[in-house]
C-alpha cells in the first residue's frame, strides 16, 4: 500500500472549500491514481477522523501562453471532497 502523505499531496483552500467547512466537508489535492478507498483511509490514518463518503473530480490542464513561445499546457490534478461523520473532530487547514 502507499504511503498515506503520498496519497494526499494538500488541502484546497479557497472561498468554497472554506464555505464547505461548515458542512463537514474537506477539499484535498491527491494522487491521480489514487482511488476513493485509498483516499479514504489515507485521511483517516493522517487526522484520525472518520470518513463518511468521498467525491472526486479530476481536472485537465489548462492552455496557457508562457512567454514568447504560443502555449504550453498547465499540469492537471485530482480533488477530492471528504465529508466528516457528525461524530468526527474538525480537520485545522488554516
Amino acid at each position: 500500500m502507499k504511503n498515506p502523505r503520498d496519497i494526499v499531496i494538500r488541502p484546497l483552500v479557497t472561498e468554497r472549500s472554506t464555505d464547505l467547512m461548515e458542512e463537514h466537508k474537506y477539499t484535498f489535492v491527491v494522487d491521480r491514481n489514487a482511488t476513493k478507498i485509498e483516499i479514504k483511509k489515507a485521511i483517516e490514518d493522517i487526522f484520525n477522523v472518520k470518513v463518511l463518503a468521498v467525491n472526486t473530480m479530476n481536472f485537465k490542464g489548462k492552455k496557457r501562453r508562457l512567454g514568447r513561445y504560443p502555449e504550453g499546457i498547465r499540469p492537471g490534478f485530482k480533488k477530492a471532497i471528504v465529508k466528516l461523520t457528525e461524530d468526527s473532530k474538525a480537520i485545522d487547514i488554516l
